[in-house]
């Protein structure tokens, strides 16, 4: 049975923090979809102190920005940016549109069609999150997408210059200076001067995406987003140094990031707990990832290697550590979770950063049900049907006949009737079945 030596935050008390910034986003929407851009200057000024003449960047801005970014970086964001759209080319190449023929005469297809505009978030509040811009606007410009507007808040009163050329060189059209909820709701609402987009894909803090949630229906959004989790699963092949810094390496978004060791050694346990605290006494980042492992960092030791996995397919988390002696066991034997980092030679950040799998992944257990963002994400499958002759126009529509009256949709069995009687020569009374 699993032993917790540490537990987090009950979800009870979790839950309750929702509550108000629900009711808050509620109102900004409102202000935005009434007053259009006078209300993203009103809020921009409020809660970022910014308010450009425009929030779109002119190419001459873009170019100002890029040009503050020193070489290195600049080669950086290229290099990274190569390995997301090589993985995202590869997927895009296994979405493939069918056509086949599933009876003599009925033809059955499907066509993968990109959507055609979409608002990419970029966060930049405490941490600019640079990879962020890879990880949506390359991925959505491998997929076809003929629009992508790109939105990250300014950053000490102006535009993040490394975002603005991760943006740029990812490929975006349209790059604005604004930030959280005025952000996507303007992108996903429209105002005098930005155009509406059909889908809002990217990670934010609480508030952008609470916003998601709500908007979701009148856009399309890549998935329900919160705080980033981590889960490392260790055995003794392993020690507490790796697995504290993996731990406090991901506690380090936010207070609120659970950040779990999931082991069947309690000496290793121990020696992780150890190791925290005394990585909490030199990293830099310590506030942050302190209250993060003081509420939701959790500990659990387990009998066996199978109820390892089956209490990480409970977990759901975001972000998958393996390091154990068959990490491969963990990837045949799982199936929730956002994504899996295989052995103690890779990590997480690789993943947020660099490595070119998409770091937007899910959280709060939707890895139950969904997966990550992918190049699939910004792509529709959309089906079709023909039908070649009359003969099985004729057959099809007596078997449609029967099963629409056996519903009691009379219309709908006259659609396939009408076509019985031209196509097949048969008689078939108005408003009855086939024979």
């Amino acid at each position: 049975m699993a032993n917790y030596l540490k537990r987090g935050k009950p979800q009870s008390e979790r839950d309750e923090d929702n509550a108000e910034v629900r009711q808050i986003v509620e109102g900004l929407l409102r202000e935005i979809e009434q007053n259009g851009d006078s209300a993203l200057r009103e809020l921009s000024t409020r809660f970022d102190n910014w308010s450009p003449e425009t929030f779109l960047l002119s190419e001459q801005e873009i170019e100002h920005a890029i040009s503050q970014v020193s070489k290195r970086d600049l080669d950086d964001i290229r290099f990274a940016q190569e390995q997301v759209r090589r993985f995202a080319e590869h997927q895009k190449a296994a979405l493939t549109d069918i056509e086949v023929e599933t009876l003599p005469g009925v033809v059955l297809g499907h066509r993968n069609i990109p959507v055609n505009s979409v608002g990419c978030y970029v966060p930049g509040g405490k941490y600019p999150m640079v990879a962020s811009a890879h990880m949506s606007v390359v991925t959505a410009r491998v997929a076809g997408v003929k629009r992508v507007i790109a939105s990250a808040p300014p950053f000490e009163g102006g535009p993040h210059p490394a975002i603005v050329a991760a943006m740029h060189l990812g490929g975006a059209h349209e790059i604005l200076v604004l930030g959280g909820t005025q952000a996507v709701g303007a992108m996903a609402l429209g105002t005098e001067s930005i155009k509406a987009v059909d889908m809002l894909v990217g990670p934010g803090n609480a508030f952008v995406a609470e916003a998601k949630r709500q908007l979701y229906g009148r856009v399309g959004i890549d998935l329900f987003a919160g705080p980033t989790e981590t889960l490392v699963i260790a055995d003794d092949s392993v020690d507490g140094e790796l697995c504290a810094t993996d731990l406090l390496g991901q506690a380090e978004h936010g207070p609120t990031s659970p950040a779990i060791l999931l082991t069947n050694s309690e000496q290793l346990a121990k020696d992780t707990m150890f190791e925290v605290e005394r990585l909490l006494k030199i990293l830099p980042t310590a506030e942050i990832a302190r209250a993060a492992w003081e509420n939701y960092g959790e500990v659990i030791v387990c009998d066996s290697i199978d109820e390892m996995v089956e209490q990480a397919d409970l977990i759901a988390s975001e972000h998958v550590q393996v390091m154990t002696k068959d990490p491969d066991y963990f990837l045949e034997h799982m199936s929730n979770y956002g994504a899996l980092f295989l052995g103690e030679r890779t990590n997480v950040s690789y993943g947020d950063k660099v490595i070119g799998t998409n770091h937007t992944l899910p959280t709060r257990k939707a890895g139950r049900y969904t997966g990550g963002l992918w190049v699939g994400k910004f792509i529709k499958t959309h089906t079709y049907q023909r039908v070649l002759t009359d003969e099985a126009s004729a057959m099809v529509g007596e078997y449609c006949s029967r099963l629409c009256m056996l519903e009691g949709f009379v219309g709908h069995a006259e659609q396939a009737n009408i076509r019985v009687r031209r196509f097949g020569g048969k008689e078939v009374a108005y408003g009855t079945a086939a024979p």
